[in-house]
């Protein structure tokens, strides 16, 4: 899977731009501030359907224009397809795969596989379970769309319970009430908590490789998902999921939102047999966060047949020699973009350097 190229009309500061793509190694190169960033932003909309940096879609359209284009061309395993992602100041989003219009968002996730890592990536391990629990989410999603689906029905009924405990708190029928709800929200429970343990338990494999290649071997890294309930087939997990539903009814009626199941779940990060969540260090916390995402590319593999795209914002300066040589060696089997102020490694790649939303070395 490669992109080929990518056109931006009126993104961020980019006012009519056209970028090719090699496979390999894609180093974007420039000052600060220069649309760096703004352009591996561009290729996350094209991937996921919206932004990693921002929920209002109307700061991703240049200043004074009414809406924002992006269009990819992608080269997947049989053929060519084309992307296009477009935004209006009125927070109106439409997107299309080879001129077709998708009518949910769950149409597109997939379709573009990436793996996106940048110094903020580092609150996937210190910040809260919410951090890490999103990055399973859009991994496992860009892998199963029955994930995806579980997903999404998953967090639609728990809106619904909350907003019946948050409404109805007071009512003296309530607990007959959420019982509407909890057996849906169970069985889709379930199917999540199921599949994370899953995906946790072959990512540790592959973590703890990268996580050695990253520290010279001289950190073992740890992995485990962290649930209230234990790893077992679907229907005993639905079952133990309804009989916690039913044991915090109290609680979750004098809380008023729903406080068990998959959405208070967490993974664990143990290096040396140190808590990295709590106790690491930052370089400590930075370098496991790029050993789970690089962990993520052997699972993709796995699970699609074909290597997700890499995108790197800005990791270099924030490693250490011997760990930026690492992380371009491990990175050099699939398409890669990653962007810098300056790049002197010496190996082969495709420079794109830019310039105020330009390229200037075309």
């Amino acid at each position: 899977m490669n992109i080929k190229e990518i056109t931006l009309k009126n993104f961020r500061n980019y006012e009519n731009e056209t970028i090719k793509f090699q496979e390999g190694l894609n180093v974007i190169v420039g000052n600060n501030a220069m649309g760096k960033t703004n352009l591996l932003e561009s290729i996350y909309c094209c991937a996921i359907g919206k932004s990693p940096k921002t929920n209002k879609y109307k700061e991703l359209i240049k200043m004074g224009q009414q809406a924002a284009y992006i269009k990819i061309i992608l080269e997947k395993k049989y053929r060519d397809h084309t992307i296009e992602f477009y935004v209006d100041s009125k927070e109106i989003k439409r997107i299309k795969i080879d001129g077709v219009p998708l009518s949910k968002l769950r149409e597109l996730v997939g379709y573009m596989n990436i793996i996106f890592f940048s110094p903020e990536e580092i609150k996937m391990v210190k910040e809260g379970p919410s951090e890490r629990r999103r990055f399973i989410d859009i991994s496992l999603s860009q892998q199963s769309k029955n994930y995806l689906f579980s997903l999404s029905k998953y967090n639609e009924v728990l809106a619904n319970r909350n907003k019946l405990l948050k409404e109805n708190y007071k009512d003296a029928n309530i607990k007959d009430m959420l019982v509407i709800w909890d057996s849906q929200l169970a069985l889709e429970g379930a199917k999540i908590i199921k599949k994370r343990y899953e995906f946790v338990e072959k990512l540790k494999i592959a973590a703890k490789n990268a996580h050695l290649e990253l520290t010279a071997n001289e950190e073992n890294l740890d992995i485990e998902y962290e649930s209230l309930v234990p790893n077992n087939d679907i229907e005993v997990i639905k079952a133990e999921i309804e009989k916690k539903l039913i044991e915090t009814q109290d609680k979750d009626i004098s809380l008023q939102y729903t406080s068990v199941g998959p959405h208070r779940d967490d993974i664990a990060i143990v290096s040396n047999g140190i808590d990295i969540r709590k106790f690491g260090s930052q370089g400590q916390q930075r370098t496991c966060a790029l050993s789970l995402k690089l962990a993520e590319i052997s699972l993709f593999e796995d699970e699609i047949k074909e290597k997700p795209i890499l995108l790197l914002d800005d990791v270099l300066s924030e490693l250490d020699e011997t760990r930026r040589t690492k992380l371009m060696q491990m990175s050099s089997t699939l398409q890669t973009m990653i962007t810098c102020t300056d790049f002197d490694m010496n190996l082969p790649y495709n420079e794109i350097r830019i310039q105020n939303g330009k390229q200037i070395n075309k």
